[in-house]
């Protein structure tokens, strides 16, 4: 795989000498040419293959990760909203055989001129064995990580992520069938300082969880992707958003330290700071506002280790996704010399509906050539994006 000078990136697709974690050689000891001190409790073997693969995720620039873990309750839904028939009855033996169709086309028309990895959910992962599809084509493997969400009982708007007792063997079971980076979502409430959301027992509960997740990942020998998902539903503004954004991403790094995470070897995952769908100015603020609030929101918060950011793009329109990201990498494109934007990774995206919405409502549909061509607009429409040209 070649990037943009044309020099050769490392093969991060092959197996490891042990699929699960990699006791370092003698002569193996030491930096070994990592620019930041390697902990002692951090192998150089394992360092090196992590950082590689967090590094092709969001390089050369532009390319980004399409995420297809949403369950398989999620996109039935999904296939049912697409379809012009509305509800169908199936049973579960067709519905998980249209499951697999459905991603067995949508991979096939991938390709990795503009992505370079997929999430994939367990099932897909591990019973659908869909994975070498991508592999073969130089895309690499993820897999969901979190489990469903549980409410916590004095605050029913808010979620507990289950998954953590069960994630060691999980996560080393999805690196043995090809995995190389993971990914755990939490989402966080955000209103109005009046209405409350997010607690602060939410907070350290969802930092923790991350922290720990991240550190099995890595444990596993996977990339763990840490996504703050702060859902924009309620009345706060975007000072109030930028706060909780800013908040909960320092609280998880600030654990993912205590938790010994190597942070060369992490992505982060976050949703674009914005007025919540109730606040009066949500109309008005556009993708430029939008662009610095998020822009400052990393600069003050994502450390300097971390080597990319691949945002996700929630209830977004596709349009409306692209046009963020690509106002966002357009500032930073602006950046002179000294400016704290100037000092950002690769911003990219990790998109889900925005890259398969209107391809999936083709394929229902049987027009398998119009889904293609869905597929290869949305994912060039991401690519320019996510290098300020959309």
């Amino acid at each position: 795989m070649d990037d943009d000078s044309g020099s050769t990136v490392p093969n991060t697709f092959s197996s490891p000498h042990n699929l699960f974690s990699v006791t370092d050689h003698p002569q193996e000891q030491g930096n070994n040419g990592f620019d930041t001190l390697l902990l002692p409790h951090h192998s150089v073997v394992v360092a090196k293959e992590l950082t590689s693969v967090a590094q092709a995720l969001v390089s050369p620039r532009g390319k980004g990760i399409y995420a297809t873990d949403e369950s398989p309750d999620v996109v039935e839904g999904m296939l049912v909203a697409a379809s012009l028939n509305g509800q169908e009855n199936f049973t579960d033996q067709e519905k998980t055989d249209r499951r697999r169709k459905w991603r067995e086309a949508a991979y096939s028309s991938l390709t990795n001129d503009h992505i370079s990895g997929v999430i994939l959910y367990p099932e897909t992962l591990l019973e659908f064995k869909l994975g070498e599809s991508l592999s073969s084509k130089g895309i690499i493997l993820g897999v969901r990580a979190n489990g469903e969400l549980a409410p916590f009982p004095a605050s029913p708007f808010e979620f507990i992520v289950q998954g953590l007792d069960d994630l060691l063997p999980r996560m080393q079971a999805a690196r043995a069938a090809g995995a190389r980076f993971s990914k755990w979502r939490a989402p966080i409430a955000c209103t109005s300082p009046a209405l409350g959301l997010p607690s602060q027992v939410s907070l350290e509960v969802q930092a923790e969880t991350m922290a720990i997740f991240a550190s099995v990942s890595q444990q596993a020998g996977l990339v763990p992707i840490i996504e703050p998902d702060i859902e924009f539903s309620a009345d706060a503004d975007l000072y109030r958003s930028v706060e909780i954004h800013q908040k909960i991403i320092r609280m998880t790094y600030a654990r993912c330290l205590d938790h010994g995470v190597f942070l060369e070897g992490t992505l982060i995952k976050p949703s674009f700071p914005q007025p919540g769908l109730k606040h009066p100015t949500r109309k008005t603020t556009t993708s430029e506002d939008i662009a610095l609030a998020t822009a400052t929101v990393l600069a003050n918060s994502v450390p300097t280790s971390v080597p990319g950011v691949v945002f996700l793009s929630g209830g977004l329109e596709p349009a409306v996704a692209m046009k963020h990201l690509s106002a966002l990498n357009a500032l930073v494109n602006k950046a002179k010399p000294g400016s704290p934007f100037a000092r950002l990774p690769p911003l990219s995206f990790s998109y889900g509906r925005a890259l398969q919405g209107e391809a999936m409502k083709h394929w229902v549909r049987g027009d398998i050539q119009a889904m293609k061509n869905a597929f290869d607009q949305a994912t060039k429409g991401c690519f320019m994006a996510a290098r300020g040209e959309y």
